[in-house]
């Protein structure tokens, strides 16, 4: 897939406020600070298309990219904020929560884990919660550039293991670096592939 074009639609914070839900549609997620919007930049070919931040908790809103025309990139909030009082994150987690249990044109989640780190217990409950959910998804592990081959194998394969005690198979994932735009050709093609199994709602919703 070549990417074309990637524009910025609409920042939401209810269900009901998100574009028509006629395109396939992925959303990005992960811990504060995992490398998010770094990584939208080189998937979309696009320096500032999510605006990067030192700062957790900078993204707050569900915010539509339009790809292409032809399908959605979705930048959800962080999970395992920092600095956010609890009266704010209830609201973050009601919003995520609702739109990834709700939105019938998500095809897949994107989970983010930062490849540097060991195993964190925030990232496998909100995957075990993906889970019991029935909602698709696929590891995204980020910054690989940033220590040894060996490093992010050892910390892949500790992941590996401990996921393995909650599915039976390990989910799909791929290996990223966004300063050096490795991973970026596979997940695309993930995108085309899982795209040809997508059917409009509203179509099938009308009979034809």
């Amino acid at each position: 897939m070549i990417i074309k074009k990637a524009a910025f639609i609409k920042s939401s914070v209810l269900l009901s406020q998100c574009p028509p839900d006629n395109k396939p549609e992925y959303a990005m997620i992960g811990r504060s600070n995992v490398g998010k919007s770094s990584l939208i930049n080189m998937i979309t070919n696009h320096s500032k298309l999510a605006q990067t931040s030192s700062k957790p908790g900078k993204t707050q809103t569900i915010n539509h990219f339009n790809i292409n025309d032809q399908w959605y990139l979705v930048d959800l909030p962080g999970y395992g904020w920092a600095k956010v009082s609890e009266n704010k994150k209830d609201e973050w987690k009601k919003m995520i929560n609702t739109y990834l249990k709700e939105r019938q044109n998500l095809m897949c989640v994107c989970v983010l884990i930062d490849s540097r780190l060991p195993p964190q217990e925030k990232d496998f409950y909100f995957i075990k919660w993906l889970g019991m959910n029935e909602i698709p998804f696929v590891l995204i592990f980020t910054k690989i550039d940033k220590q040894s081959a060996l490093k992010t194998e050892q910390n892949i394969a500790l992941f590996k293991k401990s996921l393995l005690e909650l599915f039976e198979e390990f989910p799909e994932h791929f290996i990223t670096s966004s300063e050096k735009g490795i991973g970026k050709e596979n997940i695309l093609n993930f995108i085309t592939e899982t795209n040809k199994s997508f059917i409009n709602p509203n179509i099938q919703a009308s009979g034809f």
